[in-house]
């Protein structure tokens, strides 16, 4: 499915940057999406942003999806994944046309294992069929999604805990995980340390070194948050898959303090 830019950088193995979506709206969406040509997907989060699965993801993936050749629209559910409870935060975010989902606090085998199948048409998982728009927010037909979905749709899941770390090898071999999201934030603080600020402390690093090691040993792809584009540089070298380059709310701020300070430079 030509539509979907963050799987096009995967299968170039060329780092894939994004861009970290907080606040609803649709034309807010469309700005972003439409903000460079080089960013290849934008995270809707219906976690920590301002943003509701339901109805809100569904507005701001189809306003992402109508900039042509544009970003993939991803969605962060708002729950850990485990599949009672949080099965209809999938399905809705999938049938809503996503290309992806990205499912926080990922701890266990099992978890993972549920979140898999919870994301795949059978025989590979459980994924109920249906959703009017999904095929057209693809630009498809919907025989032409069903049959390509299962391996098309991005699977990514966050270690972000003590506990994930521990048991990342096995998270990382399941069939159906696509790639591991680092959340430097919560693992910073799972781990004793306070949050990044802005550049994790050393002993993170390493753990956040063994989660790209151990991601890439199982053929998967390792994503990781930054909070700005020297950050998101530093990461490509490093050999990170998807790295997040700003938020949109992070980039608002960013904007205005650099353009005031220029502005209030000509009073020197």
């Amino acid at each position: 499915m030509e539509t979907h830019a963050l799987l096009r950088s995967f299968k170039a193995n060329t780092p894939a940057f994004g861009l970290w979506l907080t606040n609803g709206g649709f034309f807010h969406a469309r700005a972003l999406a439409q903000a460079s040509p080089r960013i290849s997907w934008i995270m809707i989060d219906c976690e920590h942003g301002l943003v509701g699965l339901n109805p809100g993801a569904a507005e701001l993936i189809a306003a992402v999806h109508g900039v042509r050749d544009g970003p993939s629209a991803l969605v962060r559910i708002a729950a850990t994944g485990m599949s009672t409870g949080v099965n209809w935060q999938i399905k809705y975010a999938l049938d809503a046309g996503a290309r992806g989902v990205l499912i926080p606090m990922v701890n266990t085998v099992e978890q993972a294992k549920s979140i898999a199948e919870d994301t795949k048409y059978p025989p590979l998982g459980r994924r109920g069929y249906g959703g009017a728009y999904t095929h057209g927010n693809w630009g498809v037909s919907r025989p032409e999604y069903f049959k390509n979905a299962n391996e098309n749709v991005m699977v990514i899941v966050q270690i972000e805990t003590v506990e994930a770390v521990q048991n990342i090898r096995e998270i990382a071999a399941i069939d159906g995980i696509d790639g591991v999201f680092v959340g430097p934030s919560d693992l910073s603080i799972t781990l004793g340390f306070p949050p990044p600020s802005p550049d994790p402390h050393p002993d993170v690093e390493k753990v956040i070194q063994h989660i790209l090691d151990v991601a890439h040993g199982a053929g998967k792809k390792c994503a990781i948050y930054c909070s700005n584009g020297q950050q998101a540089a530093h990461r490509a070298t490093q050999g990170f898959d998807m790295i997040n380059v700003i938020s949109d709310i992070g980039a608002l701020s960013q904007g205005i303090v650099a353009n005031v300070a220029a502005a209030e430079a000509s009073k020197s």
